[in-house]
């Protein structure tokens, strides 16, 4: 599944890969393992958009809540599952001039502070308005966070961990749905308000966290050099990628990259500005990619029988794909569970229609196995996948601002899928499966033609493989260390 027309031209050799220190490794070196730890602080961005949407399913269903606000109608409880989206959509405007403009850890900061005042007003909601009003502030809040976030792990990382650190944000959305599964199933017994209190305020501990000590972490080099800091980047690259040798030659290969590419985007590229997102061939690329993979993650049937009993496997297959991304590669992983994706739901809407038209019994049971199955199948990319590529695909420029329409993609496939889905499989049962099942093959073809492969790459050299092989070129060897040999082996050798 690796070969394709988008294929041609991925890199088959890691091309920093002569430039890393054999011994410096994630489990040994102490200043990668501080650097991991400040990254796992922005990884839990992810956890608690997880936890919302688990919590409300769990909130739903206590009689506490319930009574405590009168038993909200149908309309109501419509509004209060969706205005944490909504509050998100009202963020999107703003959101990458933040990151942009006063930095990734400041912007998620600023996502904290707000989460926090609503996590906390959410707490101590005494009517059904409150209630709203506090979640729609969450979802203003979560998007600051969520858009400066990712970005910020992708930027900072080791460039050996990099793709699975990213690909992890994504992948622990599912953790922060199982946490609040579990927290609303341990206060169910509590004969008070603090059975649904209790959990809205669990809900804050990821925000507690950020707003206590993201500042402390380390500011994106890439932001820093766009500022036109470039001291203080090769200091945060030399102390966290070389134990403090701003001389290192992988820190120098980053640092020289890393300003080469800004320069490009910026004289020859022209990349300022949301017309640039579709202002180049490059760039229009890059924006289908990021379109389809938005709207591929919501519309590929998941929401038709997803279920809570699914969280612990779908964490354990997306964590999986995202440590293997770099062995296996973005097509490979894309392609395959867009294949498996298809040949499972095709097995779910015969068994369903068995089921629904005879009442065969074993076809109902086959179902069940067959959801767990598809599921697997979209955990391998579209869980870990969906985040990191479009990142790392972005030039710095418009990393931002691609990120952020990305965002509002989903959250606009995700109205559809709460209005549509219902009413259609209602209306047509196990006949609106085949719907899925044409468009997951439709997902297939369009990833085999356009998909990209961006492994064994750098940041500045997997977004610019779109601008062409001049700009690659000029990026890949804008440095003076690019053609050296493997420096470390030949120490090894003198030693």
């Amino acid at each position: 599944m690796g070969a394709g027309p988008a294929a041609a031209g991925a890199a088959q050799d890691t091309s920093f890969a002569h430039l890393l220190n054999p011994n410096r490794k994630w489990f040994n070196n102490r200043r990668i393992i501080i650097l991991n730890a400040w990254i796992v602080l922005l990884l839990i961005t992810s956890s608690t958009n997880g936890y919302d949407g688990s919590m409300m399913n769990g909130l739903q269903s206590l009689q506490q809540w319930q009574n405590d606000f009168n038993h909200p109608s149908k309309g109501r409880l419509g509004l209060l599952n969706a205005i944490q989206n909504i509050g998100a959509l009202a963020g999107y405007p703003f959101a990458p001039y933040l990151s942009d403009g006063i930095g990734r850890r400041k912007t998620v900061f600023f996502g904290a502070t707000i989460m926090l005042v609503a996590t906390a007003l959410q707490t101590a909601s005494q009517s059904v308005g409150m209630f709203i009003g506090a979640r729609f502030l969450i979802g203003f809040g979560l998007t600051f966070a969520a858009n400066a976030a990712p970005m910020l792990v992708t930027e900072l990382a080791y460039p050996e961990y990099r793709s699975p650190l990213t690909s992890l944000y994504n992948a622990l959305w599912y953790s922060g749905a199982i946490i609040a599964a579990w927290a609303t199933y341990g206060t169910f017994r509590i004969n008070s308000t603090w059975a649904w209190r209790l959990p809205s305020l669990l809900q804050g501990i990821p925000a507690v966290l950020q707003f206590s000590l993201v500042l402390f972490c380390p500011e994106s080099p890439r932001w820093l050099v766009s500022r036109g800091r470039d001291t203080e980047a090769l200091r945060t690259l030399a102390y966290y990628h070389a134990d403090g040798d701003e001389q290192d030659p992988l820190v120098q290969h980053e640092f020289q990259e890393i300003k080469t590419a800004i320069e490009f985007d910026r004289s020859v590229a022209a990349n300022v500005g949301w017309k640039s997102l579709i202002a180049t061939r490059g760039n229009l690329k890059r924006m289908r990619i990021i379109v389809a993979l938005a709207f591929f993650s919501q519309w590929s049937g998941q929401r038709c029988s997803s279920t809570g009993l699914l969280q612990v496997w779908n964490l354990f297959w997306a964590v999986l794909a995202a440590f293997m991304v770099n062995r296996l590669g973005r097509r490979f992983l894309f392609l395959a569970s867009a294949a498996l994706m298809t040949l499972f739901y095709t097995a779910q809407a015969i068994c369903f229609a068995e089921y629904s038209e005879h009442g065969v019994a074993a076809s109902g049971h086959a179902v069940v196995a067959f959801v767990f199955l598809f599921f697997a199948a979209y955990d391998i990319a579209f869980t870990p996948l969906i985040v990191s590529y479009t990142v790392e695909i972005l030039p710095f420029p418009l990393r931002a601002k691609g990120f952020n329409v990305f965002n509002f993609v989903i959250s606009v496939a995700l109205i559809f899928n709460q209005y549509v889905n219902p009413i259609a499989l209602a209306a047509l049962g196990w006949k609106y499966y085949l719907v899925y099942v044409c468009w997951l093959a439709i997902e297939f073809v369009f990833l085999w033609v356009f998909l990209v492969e961006t492994k064994n790459r750098t940041l500045e050299e997997t977004a610019a493989i779109f601008d062409g092989e001049d700009a690659l070129e000029k990026i890949a060897h804008g440095g003076t260390v690019r053609e050296t040999p493997d420096v470390y082996e030949k120490a090894d050798e003198k030693a």
